[in-house]
Formats: structure tokens, sequence, C-alpha cells
């Protein structure tokens, strides 16, 4: 009888022992297995294509938490996701995430204090706009990457443009994960649909400002005078052909149309004094408003009071701008697609030189980048909360989400892994793709210049720029009499300076990488 019932009492333990094994084998099949979601409204939705940890799993590592810094408007249901994201998170690679949002005319000016005070957080957003990457980069504000990539972040790598990493190298290295999206450049003229249509203007045959000067003449003429014909702010300024060495506001560049190895002044060219004199006599005709080089903003969708103004587009924009107008908008290319060098680095997320956790800070990149329930939740919020599933990747917008979770898609991560809507084309992503590959790359791309040789030339050069752009670039005053005046100023603030030490350290780039 003993011997019976130790045999008996042993076959128990080994089977409560199998059991234990069994549940721990199933704890990470979460998103493959669809039970033990978090809500039921997201059971069985969860996909992660590469969740790489590095041979780790979340339960043998130990729990650590994020500090996160996105920009963007705070958002009311972002406790809530957060809470969400959190729960899935612990799961995947033990770790927690603790986001601020900082509204876009503050984070620039907020993240430099905050790096500066010494603060350990791990992930912040930057970009060519906003706590700008480059001079972060090379100041040693962030981390470098690439052995972290290497062990911690090889989905990413498979998801990537291979251009986006090449594109964001500062010395050779990565010190941000670029955001998968478009990675083309392309202005287009963008046009109110019902004044096209009205006046049977084809816009086909529109290119440049000076294919224009008809149709401003037809709406100035048949319009009430509410109607701007040329519908933008004091930041206008005319497309040029130039790989410009720190944006259009700064007055150096490469004329892509001409000798592509050599740095010019701009406000020289021929290029800009002929849509100069074009510009004046616009403003000239009252195609513009009066009061341009002053005017910060001008919301032209929701007043819908306008004919053509000017944006930067990606693939099926139209359709976008078109549903938050409520009418048609159209679009017409004023040049080809072009890869920048700043094209790579218009979104970003960077590891603080401070963090205490760059491993995880990467394991979460990784994930944000290459899982598709993750990737959807920081985006859309809570599936039957904030939005509901029309098809499986197609989704419909809930109140919640206009009241409560607008979320900027653009600055999240791998945009090619999220929802679609229903007005959104079928090959929305793949257009997306196509667009990157078709656009031509110019001579500069990856070339990052560094100003620290000439920060203070830059800095003067930035503050003349600021003084004169607005009225000489809408036309608001003689080009002929302004333009010189602009010139001399910025020469004698050190713009010679500036382009020497430009031509110096291009020509550098281009020996070491030929």
């Amino acid at each position: 009888m003993k011997t019976r019932k130790f045999v008996l009492l042993m076959v128990a333990l080994l089977f409560a022992f199998a059991t234990v094994l069994a549940g721990c084998g199933g704890s990470n099949t979460k998103d493959n297995a669809g039970g033990n979601t978090s809500s039921g409204a997201e059971s069985g939705n969860k996909t992660d294509n590469s969740s790489n940890t590095g041979g780790e799993t979340g339960e043998k590592l130990d729990p650590v938490k994020l500090k996160v810094y996105l920009i963007g408007g705070p958002q009311r249901d972002l406790p809530i996701v957060q809470t969400e994201m959190n729960k899935y998170l612990t799961e995947k690679i033990n770790a927690t995430v603790d986001i601020t949002m900082i509204d876009w005319g503050d984070y620039s000016k907020r993240l430099p204090v905050i790096t500066a005070s010494g603060e350990s957080y791990d992930i912040a957003f930057t970009s060519s706009w906003a706590y700008d990457y480059l001079p972060n980069a090379s100041r040693g504000a962030f981390l470098p990457i690439n052995d972290l990539l290497e062990k911690y972040g090889q989905g990413i790598k498979e998801e990537l443009d291979p251009r986006f990493l090449i594109g964001s190298q500062v010395g050779g290295k990565n010190y941000a994960v670029p955001v998968n999206k478009e990675l083309a450049s392309q202005w287009v003229w963008r046009f109110n649909k019902q004044y096209v249509d009205k006046y049977g203007i084809d816009i086909s045959e529109i290119r440049t400002l000076e294919d224009l000067e008809p149709y401003l003449k037809q709406i100035k003429d048949g319009e009430p005078s509410d109607i701007t014909p040329l519908a933008v702010p004091k930041g206008f300024k005319p497309y040029l052909p130039f790989d410009f060495l720190l944006g259009d506001e700064f007055p150096v560049g490469i004329n892509m149309d001409g000798d592509t190895g050599k740095y010019v002044n701009v406000l020289e060219s021929d290029e800009l004094k002929s849509s100069l004199k074009t510009i004046r006599k616009y403003y000239q005709d009252g195609y513009l408003r009066k009061d341009v080089a002053t005017l910060e903003g001008i919301d032209n969708i929701k007043t819908g009071k306008w004919f053509v103004d000017r944006e930067q587009t990606q693939p099926y924009a139209e359709l976008g701008w078109s549903r938050s107008a409520g009418y048609e908008i159209v679009t017409t290319p004023m040049q080809e697609p072009v890869i920048f060098t700043g094209s790579a680095t218009g979104s970003m997320h960077a590891i603080s030189a401070n963090s205490k956790n760059p491993e995880r800070a990467m394991m979460f990149l990784n994930l944000l980048n290459t899982d598709t329930y993750l990737r959807n939740l920081i985006n859309y919020g809570i599936e039957g909360t904030h939005y509901k599933k029309i098809s499986d990747n197609v989704i419909e917008d809930l109140p919640a989400m206009k009241d409560g979770f607008q979320m900027p898609g653009f600055a999240l991560g791998n945009l090619f892994l999220t929802y679609m809507h229903q007005d959104d084309p079928a090959d929305k992503w793949e257009a997306f793709k196509e667009f990157n590959n078709s656009a031509k790359v110019a001579p500069s791309f990856g070339f990052n210049f560094n100003p620290d040789p000439v920060k203070t030339e830059v800095a003067s050069i930035s503050a003349i720029v600021k003084e004169f752009y607005p009225p000489i670039m809408t036309g608001a005053v003689d080009p002929d009499e302004h333009l010189p005046k602009a010139i001399e100023k910025m020469k004698a603030a050190g713009l010679d300076k500036v382009l020497a030490e430009a031509q110096k350290q291009y020509d550098e780039w281009k020996a070491a990488n030929q």
C-alpha cells in the first residue's frame, strides 16, 4: 500500500510539473494564439513581425520603465492607451513606457532644456525640423545605435528602406531610427477644385510659378475679393532646383541643374532672380494678400476661400486633404520627386546618451517598427473604443478617436504597418514604396554639414534671412532694390566663409565616399 501511494504521488507531481511547463511555454504566444488579450475587442489581432530581443524573452529580462518624449498635442486618452501598450510590452520585452507629448511649437524649446538637465530619459522624437537631429547628434545628445541595431534592431533593418539609414548617418554612425514613410520630397501646386471646374482649367499644364498667371487673373477678375488667388503665408518661397545646405531658409545650395559639385549663393542665382520678378508682379496685381509678408499662417482648408497654394506631397495626399476639408482638392507637381539628406531625417527616434536602458529602448523601437498590433495601438488607440475594424487592415474612426486620441501618425514608427480607412486606395503603401523608388537622389545625399566651425556666421545669417526673406520672397517689396541689400548684409555676416566651409566639408565627404 505504501509503495502504491508513493507511485501515485509521483505521478501526480509529474503531471502538475508538466502542466506548469505547458503554461510557461505558452506565455509568449499571445499574438499568435489570439487568446488572453487585453480586451475582447482586440482578440486575435496582434501580429509581431519581428520582435527581436537579442535571444531574450520578456520573462527573462528585468522589468524597466522607458521614458519617451514625442511631438504633438496632448491627448486625453493617452493614459488608457498607454496602459494597454504596457500590458503588451511587459509580455514582449518586460518593459513599460511613460510617454510625454510636447506640443508642436514647444518641442524644440523644451527638449534641449530636458537634455541639458541631464535627465536620463530613454527615447525622444527628433528630425531635421524639430529638436534638430544633426546638431544634437554631433553634440553627443544621442547614443550611437549601430551596435544596438545589429543586436536588437534586425527587424528595423529588414523593414526600413536602407537609404534612410545611409542618409541619416553623422560621421559614419547612426544616432536615431528613421520612420519608414515617404523618403522622397516633392512640391506641388494645390488647387481648390471648385474653381478648377468652374473655369475649366487644365491643371496638368501648370508646373512653374509663371504658368499660374492666366488662371490667377481669372480668379481675381471673376471671384469676390475675399477669394485669394495665390493663398500663401509669409513663409512662401518660389520653388528652386537646389539641394540646400541647411534647408530653404538658408541661402546656400547646389544647383541640381548645374554644377553638382559646387555650393553657391542661391540669392545670386538666375533662377531666384527670375522667380522674384514674377512674384513681385503677382503681388502688385493683387493675386496675394496685401499682408502676406507678415501673415504667420493661413488655414486654406478651413476657410475654403482660396484658389491655389503650395504644399509638399506624398502618394494620395489629395484624399487626405479633401477628407479634412470636406471638399475636393487636386494637385499638380512643380518638380519630380527628389531624395535629400533632410528627407531621410524628417521623422526619427533617438536614444538618449543618458539612457540607463539603451538595449530595452532599442527593443521597443524594434517592436514599434515591426509589430502591427503595437504600431496601430499607439497610432489609432484601442479597437472598439477609438475605432472599429471593417476588414483585416481597414478601420472606421469612432467618435472617441476624434475627441480624445489624434496622434501624429508620421512621427510614431513604421507607417507602412498602419491600418487604412475605407476611402484609402488598396495600393496605398505600395504607392509610397513606388514613390520612393522613382525619385532621383540629390547630389549631397548622405552628406551632413557640421555648422560648428561657422556657427556664429550661420546664426547671424539666419537672423538676416528672417528679416529679409518674407517681404522679398512674397513680392511685397521690389527685389531689384532689396535683394542686393540682403546679399550685402549676409556677406558682411560671413556668408562667403560659410560657403567655403561647406565646400571644404563636402569635398572631404565626397573623397571619403567615392
